[in-house]
């Protein structure tokens, strides 16, 4: 009798194999993966240039089999834009936090997508400053406890959660905005689906592609990775509810 058994799930090709460094039930790891399959579906490992931006974001050159550029805090859509303007022929993604983009880097991603430049964006919106020990972020959400909100965000004073796919997808030079999570296997396939078009919409020279996924960070939350998944289903979506807000790459 044959025993083996046809593997049928394997590391992607654009990534290293090497061990992972980040939390326990952190869930860069699995964006990261799906950022590859999108890279080995469409073939482009040795024509991508990779940004990383500063944060938990920042170690695409530890994982990634690719070229990658490293930001300042914040810049990193300024640098694509020079990358994928002086090699127009290459595929340039920027992979960001929520401070790093939505704080700091506020202006930049606004511009980049105003302008339309031809580049795919990553935002990870963890609803904290995930490597700097979990200070309040632009979207903490109302009431959530953070080391500069020990009381939890007061809306009053602070401010509102500030939702990027929306506010990304309202401006003319965006072709694609749309937000995922990875809390669940159907999210995950269904955020698998939205990288790729993130992707693409840039392969096809389409536009300004923006995809926000929504993730865990158990460490600066304070709880176990299980009781962090479930806070993104049962209180991240509904305050950042998913799907698509632009898709006019096929106009």
């Amino acid at each position: 009798m044959n025993t083996q058994m046809k593997q049928v799930f394997s590391r992607p090709d654009s990534l290293k194999d090497v061990q992972t460094h980040f939390c326990p039930g952190c869930q860069h790891g699995t964006i990261h993966r799906l950022v590859a399959e999108a890279m080995d579906h469409f073939a482009i490992k040795d024509k991508t240039i990779g940004i990383a931006s500063v944060g938990c974001s920042v170690f695409l050159y530890d994982y990634f089999d690719i070229d990658v550029i490293e930001a300042p805090h914040g810049r990193a859509p300024a640098v694509a834009t020079g990358a994928k303007r002086v090699h127009p022929e290459r595929v340039v993604f920027a992979y960001q936090g929520d401070g790093d983009l939505a704080a700091i880097g506020t202006s930049e991603i606004i511009h980049a997508a105003n302008r339309g430049e031809q580049l795919t964006i990553i935002f990870v919106n963890n609803t904290t400053y995930g490597m700097t020990g979990g200070q309040m972020a632009p979207t903490t959400l109302p009431g959530q406890v953070t080391s500069t909100s020990p009381t939890g965000r007061d809306v009053a004073s602070q401010g509102y959660p500030m939702k990027m796919a929306e506010l990304i997808g309202s401006l003319d030079g965006c072709s694609y905005s749309a937000r995922v999570a990875v809390d669940s296997p159907k999210h995950v396939i269904q955020a698998a689906k939205a990288m790729r078009k993130a992707f693409e919409v840039q392969i096809n020279g389409a536009g300004f592609a923006f995809l926000e996924v929504l993730s865990t960070c158990p460490t600066n939350w304070g709880m176990s990775p299980l009781a962090a998944n479930k806070r993104v289903g049962e209180e991240m979506i509904p305050y950042f509810p998913l799907g698509t807000y632009k898709d006019n790459s096929a106009v």
